[in-house]
């Protein structure tokens, strides 16, 4: 019998299809031998990433989540959470 999944798990997975779902993606990814088409797509992405990241580890931080907690739902240590988002915490009390 498998482990059950933590409380972290459960959100990350809840939260990524549901992001998922909602999101409107394009039916055809960009031509990647049209060099400017795939990198600006890849830029975007990056830049959607970057801010669901931020305002998803805002949250948890305002809900008390760990940076160990937030870490594993990232799949990062938490040293490298922390050193990449650390400035979030300072507003999430706020």
């Amino acid at each position: 019998m498998p482990a059950p999944l933590s409380r972290q798990q459960v959100l990350t997975s809840l939260l990524s299809s549901t992001i998922v779902d909602a999101m409107r993606l394009p039916k055809t990814l960009p031509d990647p031998n049209d060099s400017a088409d795939a990198l600006a797509a890849v830029l975007a992405l990056r830049q959607l990433a970057d801010e669901l990241e931020a305002r998803a580890v805002h949250a948890a931080l305002r809900e008390g989540w760990s940076w160990s907690q937030i870490a594993e739902a990232l799949g990062v240590s938490k040293q490298a959470a922390h050193r990449r988002l650390s400035h979030l915490q300072t507003t999430a009390k706020g």
